[in-house]
């Protein structure tokens, strides 16, 4: 959860006139969720944020689904997604469910031509390749590889990419996305055991202020569509703000494995959380210290959610032909462990450089075309011994 944040200009009392240099008023918008009970921020705007000159129309982006009822391990090959000039045309869903989109993405451009703002979903960016500046309506994130983009519902935004190479393993959740409460005391502050602190999360920055009137398009998504609308000021013309509303970065490179003598389970790896999945950050580690340990995972029974793992970087430990960009998926009802040999091989290491980002959801998650076109159909016989192989 970030904390109180302020940026630019903004009156001493909320609610209450602030004028500009000419006498006229800034515009008030109260930016929150979960209605007037979740976090909020107050902006300040040049020109009133609700004029639309125009919807020009929408279109569908409903994720096409080839398997809605799974029981079968897949491994998809993510860098196999075809790279695209178009920001949102690049997005292709591979898995989702009624509370999240898991999607990879290859943008090739900036989005020069129009901004967009999700109305259903907070949106989680994690960047495995690129480099370049998240531009909002509530100030401005450079990010890299490694860098989470917490980019909440409503925001309007711009992607500014330094080049055309950049891969983009995004979760879009209908529930907005928290840092773990099991870190957080009653205050909200980040405890000391908690795996990285306030000091880690970036918060935006360098305000762009925009007093320009002509027609902006905003790309809106709402229920499964992108509308087109046309405001009659520029969006990005916040003069300041403050509150617990807004984007922010937090990198994978900051977060402080938590280990132990015996093998640890996934949660402590936990980075966000919703009341529908959790999100993990597997990072580079010593490994386990008992004389006896065994490192790798043991099998475990996934009964109560699909466990989905991004695999970023390094040599992942309990998998075998694993490569950066690959994902696997574990659904529900079934166990799932370590590759033949991964055990043995694990014993007498002492650490693991791995990267990954796993989603754990609570709902089984459905299987869409984009997904089945990069898929890996005899993943499931990989736990097999080589005498049962056919």
């Amino acid at each position: 959860m970030p904390f109180y944040h302020k940026l630019g200009k903004i009156p001493h009392k909320r609610h209450t006139v602030f004028r500009k240099p000419d006498g006229s008023l800034y515009y008030e918008q109260l930016f929150g969720t979960i209605g007037f009970d979740g976090m909020s921020s107050n902006l300040y705007h040049e020109h009133r944020p609700t004029q639309v000159k125009e919807i020009k129309g929408s279109y569908d982006v409903t994720p096409k689904v080839a398997v809605e009822n799974n029981l079968k391990s897949y491994r998809f090959r993510g860098f196999q997604v075809t790279p695209h000039p178009d920001y949102l045309e690049s997005r292709k869903t591979v898995l989702t469910n009624s509370d999240c989109d898991i999607i990879l993405a290859s943008p090739q451009q900036s989005t020069d031509d129009y901004f967009y703002k999700n109305a259903d979903s907070d949106e989680l960016i994690f960047i495995h390749k690129g480099t370049g500046k998240l531009r909002t309506h509530l100030g401005n994130l450079d990010f890299k590889y490694g860098d989470y983009l917490l980019i909440p519902r409503g925001t309007i935004y711009k992607l500014d990419f330094d080049e055309e190479d950049n891969r983009l393993f995004i979760v879009e959740s209908r529930r907005p996305i928290y840092t773990p409460k099991k870190y957080r005391n009653w205050f909200g502050q980040l405890l000391e055991h908690s795996p990285f602190c306030e000091r880690d999360l970036r918060q935006p920055n360098e305000l762009e202020t925009n007093d320009e009137r002509g027609d902006f398009l905003i790309k809106i998504k709402k229920q499964g569509k992108i509308f087109d609308m046309v405001y009659a000021t520029h969006p990005f013309d916040v003069v300041g703000y403050d509150g617990y509303n807004y984007p922010y970065a937090f990198s994978i490179h900051d977060f402080e494995p938590i280990t132990g003598r015996i093998h640890q389970p996934p949660p402590v790896h936990q980075t966000f959380e919703t009341d529908a999945f959790v999100v993990c950050s597997f990072c580079p580690r010593k490994y386990d210290y008992h004389p006896d340990a065994i490192p790798a995972p043991y099998s475990h029974s996934n009964i109560d959610s699909d466990e989905v793992l991004y695999y970023v970087d390094g040599d992942f430990m309990s998998r075998n032909d694993i490569e950066a960009g690959h994902i696997s998926l574990h659904p529900a009802g079934i166990p799932h462990g370590p590759h033949p040999g991964a055990v043995e091989r694990s014993i007498g290491q002492v650490e693991t450089e791995e990267l990954a980002v796993m989603v754990d959801t609570f709902k089984p998650l459905m299987l869409t075309e984009d997904a089945m076109e990069i898929a890996d159909e005899s993943y499931h016989k990989s736990w097999l011994e080589e005498e049962d192989r056919e």
